[in-house]
């Protein structure tokens, strides 16, 4: 709690009496978002107190403060991940900061691999729900803070939110999936015989992301969409080696799309 009340006091003041209702996370490849926000703040994650370090370089790592229409944002360029050396409270630890600036709502992307043999690649998938129980550490165990101990996970992705999505994505004419997300540790990739086991568990994408951050959010009553860029295809039979060239085209192809429903959710909402 303290390193919280540490890291959210220098931010607040950096940015005075700016207070964001909503936060965006940005998976890989998904950066064009900020272009739609009116900056007036931009924090690097090494000045702020106790917040991790991004190693990844495709995440720049800049907490960004500013507007879409009259919407405060605060958006997470660049998110933390438990390979790159990080306890899963440190991975969520930013998630923890923004609800003390005040968010109520969280928006997450990632980029994924598709399991599910009806999804293309660069499609974008609307999370319905996620399984958790692969992740190698759980964020919430230990001294509980800032929420539920025993917090319900029947609706972690806001059924009104998914709706709301909808609507704007058949008003846009944007393909839409949705689907199951399981978080795995990595780096590694996963072999076939994994994603043959993840897929029957019932995931329809597999990443290394996401479900940590939504996992202390909904802790902390934080209302969640969540939405995964299929950036390559992860069906066993077919499999193909990954190359991290072509996962970065893929992400940039849907991102306009991934944009345009993020903000025009954040008006509607």
């Amino acid at each position: 709690m303290e390193k919280i009340k540490e890291a959210t006091s220098y931010i607040k003041n950096k940015i005075q009496d700016f207070e964001p209702q909503y936060g965006i996370i940005l998976g890989t490849g998904l950066n064009k978002l900020t272009d739609e926000i009116n900056i007036e703040f931009e924090l690097d994650y090494e000045n702020i107190p106790h917040f991790p370090i991004s190693t990844v370089e495709f995440h720049s790592g800049k907490l960004i403060f500013g507007t879409i229409g009259n919407k405060k944002i605060v958006c997470m360029k660049g998110r933390f991940h438990y390979y790159e050396g990080y306890s899963m409270k440190q991975v969520t630890f930013p998630v923890r900061v923004m609800k003390s600036l005040g968010i109520t709502h969280l928006f997450v992307s990632n980029a994924s691999g598709g399991m599910n043999p009806n999804f293309e690649i660069s499609d974008l998938m609307i999370i319905e729900d996620h399984i958790s129980l692969f992740l190698p550490e759980n964020p919430l165990v230990g001294e509980n803070i800032m929420g539920d101990r025993f917090p319900d996970m029947s609706e972690p992705y806001s059924n009104n939110l998914i709706q709301l999505a909808e609507k704007i994505a058949q008003k846009n004419q944007i393909k839409i999936q949705k689907g199951i997300y399981v978080s795995v540790s990595g780096p590694q990739l996963e072999t076939k015989a994994e994603y043959k086991m993840l897929r029957m568990f019932g995931a329809d994408a597999v990443g290394m992301s996401t479900v940590p951050e939504v996992l202390v959010a909904v802790q902390m009553g934080i209302l969640v969409f969540g939405i995964s860029v299929i950036t390559d295809m992860c069906i066993a039979e077919t499999l193909e080696k990954a190359e991290i060239e072509k996962i970065l085209a893929a992400a940039y192809k849907a991102e306009p799309a991934m944009t345009k429903i993020i903000k025009e959710m954040i008006l509607e909402i």
